[in-house]
């Protein structure tokens, strides 16, 4: 399944719509941590995709194994793909203090529990993949019946 993405900042909103769809339509319910943390994973990377290259991208969703089975084996993985015209390869920032913007890949790293890019054509493809019970995804704790574990990072004002 994929969007095409026009390089309009409108189009974030958009994406997640489709991508809730999506969701629904393979069973994850959008009240389900796994459907909250993908629909964070979509915005932070379509986001990324119109802000820094001002390029049309493609959205691409693909949910193998995401339905539990028969036999009661938890369901699989689901990989997000953002494909984009610019070679310029993604940057991870730090953000300090109140800075608006450079928290996006930070955001990626801590909720996927895999991330990267690769070439695609001219231009580049940043992925990442979110395990429906992986170790590292503290918002799945519940679905998954495992403790959640404590933070490495929070927000909010002191």
């Amino acid at each position: 399944m994929q969007l095409e993405i026009r390089p309009d900042p409108a189009e974030v909103g958009r994406a997640r719509q489709w991508a809730r769809s999506r969701l629904a339509g393979s069973g994850i319910g959008a009240d389900e941590p796994l459907a909250e943390t993908l629909i964070l994973l979509v915005s932070e990377l379509v986001t990324n995709a119109v802000v820094h290259t001002g390029c049309p991208a493609v959205l691409r969703l693909l949910l193998t194994g995401v339905r539990d089975d028969p036999s009661g084996a938890p369901a699989g993985t689901v990989r997000l793909e953002v494909a984009d015209a610019s070679a310029c390869p993604p940057s991870p920032r730090h953000a300090r203090g109140d800075e608006t913007g450079g928290r996006g890949l930070e955001l990626v790293d801590g909720l996927a529990d895999r991330w990267g890019w690769d070439p695609e054509g001219l231009g580049k493809r940043i992925w990442c993949e979110v395990d429906r019970c992986g170790a590292g995804a503290a918002d799945r704790a519940a679905v998954c019946g495992v403790p959640a574990p404590m933070p490495e990072f929070a927000y909010g004002a002191v």
